[in-house]
């Protein structure tokens, strides 16, 4: 959960405002069987940090914003369609303090009210199959594949004694990195960028979203339940084998053999405690927040390979510490 004291970004503000009417339209399309569904989760609200990344990367390349809704509301609908299968697959039972759409409405309209926002996000695309949309359909897809290999292997890992640190980050590279650089390229494709410019900002997205990720991956296990809304170890409860688990079992063999036994069974709140203090013992903690603030260095360091817009880089950096500015 991003820190509600950090102030939101100009762009993030407005790219809420801004695609609203064209969200709203889209789910319109959809069945009727499934608009009170999507609206409630949509109503949940969001920081649309991905919309957001679209429209400043149309900005950045000298675009239009208007010419990159259409990319804004598809990057949007994919979001939202994996995390109304992920609070399946994790058995959430609230998301923003609402209960899921799983819960309230049940599994099976769950899964298909995902598979219905997976669907319009191309129909929204390609409503005007120009090659430029086209070109940001494709690179669409391809996250799209990227993150759902990352939630397979999330899955996977699971049911494995032990996880490299290189196999998680590979992982969290795909699961999260891959639709936050897929945002701001598009944008980019959208707004007429070169193949040069495209690249960096898709670079800049996929980094910060690893870093996103390993700050997420921390507060799985040292957050604040005030502020994550989950309970303190909820990726211990889960058994997931997270960031701060793989580094620790990288540091020692005694370490990696006691938490392996810890991990193999259900677990009670002794169990979580126990595996947490093991994990942060091991320096796992801080390696994990070092590992975060690397990526962030190396989003920020893609932006200066590339031509932008000054005013929208400044506000692209200030997305970037926004989306990592969690509370640890």
């Amino acid at each position: 959960m991003i820190d509600p004291a950090v102030p939101v970004p100009t762009t993030l503000a407005r790219a809420s405002v801004a695609i609203g009417p064209s969200l709203d339209a889209a789910v319109d399309r959809l069945d009727p069987s499934l608009h009170e569904p999507v609206r409630h989760h949509l109503a949940g609200g969001g920081k649309h940090v991905r919309a957001g990344l679209v429209l400043l990367g149309a900005r950045a390349v000298d675009g239009r914003e208007e010419d990159a809704y259409c990319g804004a509301v598809a990057i949007e609908l994919v979001h939202n369609y994996s995390l109304l299968h992920d609070d399946i697959i994790d058995g959430d039972r609230e998301r923003r303090h609402r209960p899921t759409v799983w819960v309230r409405y049940g599994e099976g309209v769950a899964i298909v009210c995902g598979d219905a926002l997976a669907a319009l996000a191309m129909q929204v695309l390609f409503d005007d199959p120009s090659p430029t949309r086209i070109r940001a359909g494709a690179l669409l897809a391809d996250a799209n594949q990227a993150m759902i290999a990352g939630q397979s292997a999330d899955m996977a890992f699971e049911h494995r004694p032990r996880v490299t640190v290189d196999e998680c980050l590979a992982m969290e590279r795909s699961k999260t990195g891959a639709l936050l650089g897929a945002a701001a390229a598009i944008g980019a494709i959208l707004g007429g960028g070169d193949d040069g410019t495209v690249n960096a900002l898709g670079a800049y997205g996929e980094h910060l979203g690893i870093a996103f990720q390993a700050i997420d991956d921390v507060l799985g296990i040292w957050g604040d339940p005030n502020v994550t809304g989950k309970p303190v170890g909820a990726d211990l409860l889960a058994r997931k084998k997270t960031l701060p688990v793989a580094v620790a079992m990288a540091s020692d063999d005694g370490t990696a053999a006691e938490l392996e036994e810890i991990l193999s069974r259900e677990l009670g709140t002794d169990d979580v405690a126990r595996a947490s203090r093991l994990i942060e013992a091991s320096g796992a903690r801080e390696a994990v927040a070092g590992i975060a603030d690397d990526h962030l260095k190396q989003a920020l360091g893609a932006l200066e390979r590339a031509a932008l817009d000054d005013a929208a880089k400044e506000e692209l950096v200030s997305v970037a510490y926004y989306v990592t500015a969690r509370d640890k």
